[in-house]
């Protein structure tokens, strides 16, 4: 591959007063960091964390200038890896890419081939991102819940921020293998859509994370994906149902709640953590193939994807950052 290649990416550059900019930028291949295959890049989903990379003083970017972008999904087009050769369809979440590691935001990529996976039979480049980290996180959230004695005969489940990724994708997946799902969410004028994605019933926030002063609440939900965390946890880990989990992924809502042990000596709750980023390649592989296959969460696929270009970037970022996007956001590249 010609070196002078030019190709499109966005860039993050820290100004004089540690404030960050970003721009989309002309590169070339030698500017991208080392790894051991070089991916054309297809799509890229947008996330949160992306969000969070674009602003000062996040943790997520320590040096400038940089490409962000979490996911990613294309084509290999040069490869020392033994598992992968020019042509293979791929896709990379998580690990280092888009924190330390130059991510997806860009029209090439090069990454270590370890992170990678094969695009799976039954999702395109676009279908994988469009599931990206949200729907994966989702799936592994569904995945413990299951492995920790969740079944579809033991009452509704909760979503909480079900208009968002992770959110909208739990709603889907719960609803496409059999299970009574609740939808919780901040933007109630969303219920309807959120009904067609497979909820039974949409509350709003509010009615999901009052607290009660006693110790346990009624039991209401067999289980609860949870990707907002914050002081709401608290309040729902009163309402679970005996023997029940709560898979938590996420800190949109703050990283802080309050609880005590009754729910857990009481009710033998189960709270369970959910990482994407570096979980084990066998689950990662595991879940991307049910992801294409039988868990593929049609209904979001089908009503709940925007495609960007690189330029929309920063005023997206910005809507994420504030709470405001509905579905997932994906940059065609």
């Amino acid at each position: 591959m010609n070196t002078i290649l030019q190709f499109q990416a966005f860039v993050l550059r820290q100004d004089d007063q540690g404030g960050v900019q970003s721009a989309v930028e002309s590169l070339r291949l030698d500017q991208l960091p080392e790894g051991d295959v070089l991916v054309q890049v297809s799509h890229s989903g947008v996330n949160y964390k992306d969000g969070l990379a674009s602003i000062p003083n996040s943790s997520i970017v320590r040096r400038y200038p940089f490409i962000p972008g979490i996911d990613l999904a294309g084509t290999v087009v040069e490869s020392t890896h033994p598992g992968f050769k020019p042509g293979d369809g791929v896709l990379c979440t998580g690990y280092e890419l888009g924190v330390s590691h130059e991510g997806g935001f860009s029209q090439y990529a090069r990454v270590k081939g370890d992170w990678l996976l094969h695009l799976p039979d039954g999702l395109s480049p676009r279908d994988a991102m469009a599931i990206g980290t949200a729907g994966f996180t989702a799936a592994l959230s569904i995945a413990a819940l299951i492995r920790n004695g969740l079944s579809n005969d033991q009452g509704p489940v909760l979503v909480t921020g079900a208009t968002g990724g992770v959110g909208s994708f739990a709603v889907s997946i719960l609803s496409r293998l059999g299970y009574s799902v609740t939808a919780s969410t901040g933007k109630t004028s969303h219920a309807e859509w959120l009904k067609r994605l497979g909820a039974e019933d949409v509350l709003s926030r509010e009615e999901t994370a009052a607290d009660s002063r006693k110790a346990l609440s009624s039991q209401k939900w067999a289980a609860v994906v949870d990707p907002v965390g914050g002081s709401q946890l608290g309040s729902l880990l009163k309402s679970v149902r005996y023997g029940g989990s709560i898979a938590v992924s996420g800190m949109t809502g703050g990283g802080a709640f309050e609880t005590t042990v009754f729910p857990f000596i009481l009710r033998g709750i189960n709270l369970l953590g959910i990482d994407s980023v570096f979980c084990p390649l066998e689950v990662r592989t595991s879940i991307w193939e049910k992801l294409a296959d039988e868990w593929k969460p049609e209904t979001v696929l089908a009503e709940g994807i925007t495609e960007y270009g690189l330029t929309d970037l920063p005023g997206l970022l910005q809507t994420i950052l504030a709470g405001e996007a509905v579905g997932r956001s994906v940059v065609r590249l």
